[in-house]
């Protein structure tokens, strides 16, 4: 992996990227349905098609999908504190592990001594959780959480910051995320885009077009790139 060297700054995503907590988000949201008395027949890849594009597409697709919840519960705020309070449960149960190739990069990168940064749309407290759980997340000495910006992905502000923080002027940038609207937010900036996933999402083509480095998986980019 020689090719790490290449660059002076590395940024992640954190859920879904490094960690499998995107399966857990999906399990919650089933969860929460199921307390209600509703089905959530999706698959994951239908799970991921509606919620990796913007903040609000999910609470679209569901009320859409199932018009008698939004009868139930029409205020979505309410439903997403019944979803976290599910998902902090399975946390807390130790169902999260590191995705395959997390440790063999996280382990390069502090070895080589290249600084590194999460930028993540997960709250402080339940990333906490997962790094006890995952003691290799420690090695990345620099964490931005929903709580350090204001504007979700794909608004890049997150990954703005992250730059201004931790890059040099004359470093290269490498970011990796996991969905069309985390890709979104890393290629509003100077960063090389790396988008890590086996959905198909339509975007993929024209994403690649645009210089993003596409791989099916973590241990395929680690081992492909140059």
């Amino acid at each position: 992996m020689n090719w790490i060297h290449n660059y002076q700054l590395f940024l992640f995503d954190f859920d879904g990227l490094l960690v499998n907590t995107e399966e857990a988000h999906f399990m919650a949201y089933k969860k929460m349905c199921a307390d209600r008395g509703v089905n959530l027949d999706w698959d994951f890849d239908r799970y991921c098609q509606a919620a990796h594009y913007d903040s609000e597409a999910l609470k679209t697709h569901i009320y859409a999908h199932f018009p008698q919840l939004k009868a139930q519960e029409p205020n979505w705020s309410v439903l997403y504190a019944e979803k976290k309070k599910a998902l902090c449960n399975l946390v807390t149960e130790g169902i999260i592990h590191l995705m395959p190739g997390t440790a063999e990069l996280l382990q390069a990168l502090q070895k080589a001594n290249i600084t590194r940064c999460v930028v993540t749309h997960s709250p402080s407290d339940l990333v906490s959780i997962i790094r006890k759980q995952n003691p290799i997340l420690d090695s990345i000495p620099n964490w931005i959480t929903r709580e350090h910006y204001t504007h979700p992905k794909p608004n890049s502000e997150c990954y703005i910051k992250a730059i201004e923080m931790y890059s040099t002027p004359k470093g290269k940038v490498i970011g990796f995320e996991d969905t069309p609207r985390g890709l979104t937010a890393l290629m509003g900036t100077n960063a090389q885009p790396v988008l890590i996933c086996q959905a198909k999402y339509p975007e993929i083509e024209s994403f690649v077009k645009k210089g993003v480095f596409h791989f099916s998986s973590l241990p395929d980019a680690l081992h492909k790139m140059k």
